[in-house]
């Protein structure tokens, strides 16, 4: 297994929904790279734990519904910046569309999903810091895993 830095990885936003949930549905749409990122967040679905206790027997575990997660990225606010546009313009839409995210590994990797921008608030912090925004992306489908070429 090769290891590798998160330097250089990419977070990107479509406004339109692939036409299949592959590999080549997502590839084949426009993104709009999300710029001044400096963190984007733990990627993966999980399971909630059903657990049953009978009064003799062992502890049952089962996994039940599972919860796509959720991305928080932290990035310095540019009101230029084509990505945090979209990125406002997904996090003022009323109507909950889906919106097509792409996360690129400096390996080349990608990670595809679609979500809901559920808000995108700013944070003035203090005189010696940059002005923040922390996006709120809920994950609402599978996320498509594509190894590097």
């Amino acid at each position: 297994m090769e290891t590798t830095t998160a330097a250089g990885s990419t977070l990107a936003i479509s406004a339109a929904s692939p036409v299949t949930e592959d590999a080549a549905g997502y590839a084949a749409l426009a993104f709009t790279e999300i710029g001044q990122i400096e963190k984007i967040g733990a990627l993966g679905a999980v399971f909630n734990k059903v657990e049953f206790q009978p009064l003799k027997g062992p502890k049952q575990k089962h996994k039940g519904s599972v919860d796509y997660g959720s991305l928080a990225p932290s990035l310095a606010y540019d009101s230029a910046d084509a990505g945090q546009t979209l990125l406002r313009t997904a996090a003022d839409d009323a109507t909950s569309t889906l919106y097509a995210f792409e996360v690129t590994y400096p390996t080349g990797a990608k990670r595809y999903f679609q979500g809901r921008v559920f808000g995108f608030p700013e944070n003035v912090d203090g005189a010696d810091t940059v002005l923040m925004a922390a996006p709120t992306i809920e994950i609402c489908t599978e996320i498509v895993k594509v190894p590097a070429a």
